[in-house]
């Protein structure tokens, strides 16, 4: 899902106000549309789905609280945000015991109301790739399964870690899915009835992530104009995800640090010790071991978060993958987009195998998503590829060498890294091995 695919209903009955609005949104990339009564709004709401909904407290005939009421009737699955004054501030309570949200005061910084609205297209994101990628106790393996042997071995050592508690880092190259891991970890645990609550380490400033994570009472700094829960709260008895977490300052990390140990956290702006309950799960794209020796990244800090690592191969390494990748992205954008793919060309299927994909699997689904957007048939083929892709096939010379390094490192697996059986195997002096392990930068294990 794409920020311009989440829709916004802005409901107001000053149309400049709405104009203004329009206008700060749309630069976000949001669909934006405007109804100027709740009358009109609910007439919108009957014929396209909007994600959110942005209403004005006080208007005549239908008010924002009765416009609530409806959404909450016959649009459950669509958020509401009610927009008030300052005198309005009670009632705005009133409705978000009603099932709004959140409000935002008129005359407040917008960014209060972005960050709000990003956090519900997050929600929603997160929402729309469950109910296509659901993973439950009894179907995780259909859904994420692997024809590559290594690539399944990080799969099961996911699932195992996921019966403990202990903190858990994945490492893998961005795009590679280490949030589908997460999610993996956490539905396949005993706390897959509460939250799993991921945040973007790199996406948030400094100040920003510091409240997100942790909360602040109303006062502690300019803008904080209530008191807010901070992402570990809301992960209590469940999960959190921390995304980019190299990504972190050392004054957070030290933060961080002390609520990992403690299992306790204090609020921005408070001296008042909350307890939490969760399990913590981390992911950077980065060399940490080198951001320590810079001094960039704590030490002790990086030990409290590694007790498991689980390092995901990039794609280029489990081609063997790509077909049923293919196919499970068309199903599922296919669906989304409303639009009937019925086969997809065999010469389409064998470019895309043969293409190196630096952004892994994020990548490729782009790739399909586009696809299928312009396609104007049922048929997906070479030609729907935009005219000035990147996409670069894989020379023969560099298709061999991948097939010879996965097929050694197969062996060295087979003999528990037995270097004399695998050169025997091989046909090769040990020698020779050492000197293709060297060169195809193969680990051996030990």
């Amino acid at each position: 899902m794409n920020s311009n695919s989440f829709n916004i209903l802005i409901v107001d009955d000053e149309k400049d106000y709405t104009q203004i609005m329009k206008k700060v949104l749309a630069y976000e990339g949001y669909n934006i549309h405007t109804a100027n009564s709740g009358k009109e709004a609910l007439e919108k709401l009957s014929v396209k789905k909007y994600h959110l909904v942005l209403t004005d407290l006080m208007m005549e005939k239908i008010n924002g609280i009765e416009l609530l009421e409806e959404i909450q009737k016959s649009y459950r699955d669509t958020y509401v945000i009610l927009i008030t004054g300052y005198g309005s501030v009670k009632n705005a309570v009133t409705a978000m015991k009603k099932g709004a949200y959140s409000y935002f005061i008129k005359g407040n910084d917008p960014e209060e109301l972005l960050m709000e609205i990003r956090k519900i297209f997050d929600i929603t994101k997160l929402k729309l790739e469950n109910s296509v990628l659901k993973i439950s106790s009894s179907n995780q393996k259909k859904h994420l399964t692997s024809k590559n042997k290594t690539f399944q071995e990080t799969i099961d050592m996911a699932l195992k870690a996921s019966k403990s508690n202990a903190n858990i880092l994945i490492l893998g190259e961005s795009g590679v899915g280490k949030e589908v891991f997460a999610k993996l970890i956490h539905d396949a645990s005993d706390r897959n009835q509460n939250a799993f609550i991921p945040v973007n380490c790199y996406a948030l400033q400094d100040t920003v992530l510091e409240s997100e994570l942790f909360g602040h009472i109303k006062g502690s700094f300019t803008g904080a104009n209530e008191d807010r829960i901070g992402r570990f709260e809301a992960a209590n008895g469940g999960t959190i995800f921390l995304d980019e977490i190299a990504d972190t300052p050392l004054s957070i990390q030290t933060k961080l640090l002390r609520t990992i140990e403690n299992k306790q956290l204090e609020k921005i702006g408070s001296n008042q010790t909350i307890d939490v309950d969760f399990r913590l799960i981390t992911a950077t794209n980065k060399n940490i071991n080198k951001l320590i020796e810079k001094g960039q990244f704590r030490e002790d800090f990086y030990y409290r978060i590694s007790t498991i690592i689980i390092t995901i191969p990039p794609l280029r390494e489990r081609t063997e993958d790509i077909p049923d990748l293919i196919y499970y992205f068309v199903n599922k954008y296919s669906i989304e987009l409303k639009k009937e793919i019925d086969y997809v060309d065999d010469e389409l299927i064998r470019y895309l195998v043969n293409y190196e994909y630096p952004g892994n699997v994020r990548e490729l689904k782009n790739i399909i998503e586009r696809l299928i957007v312009f396609s104007d048939s049922s048929v997906l083929k070479i030609d729907n590829l935009p005219t000035n892709n990147t996409f670069k096939a894989k020379t023969l010379k560099e298709v061999r060498k991948l097939a010879e390094k996965k097929y050694i490192d197969s062996v060295l697996r087979n003999t528990n890294y037995n270097m004399t059986k695998t050169s025997e195997m091989l046909d090769i002096s040990r020698r020779q091995l050492f000197n293709k392990i060297n060169e195809l930068n193969i680990y051996n294990g030990k």
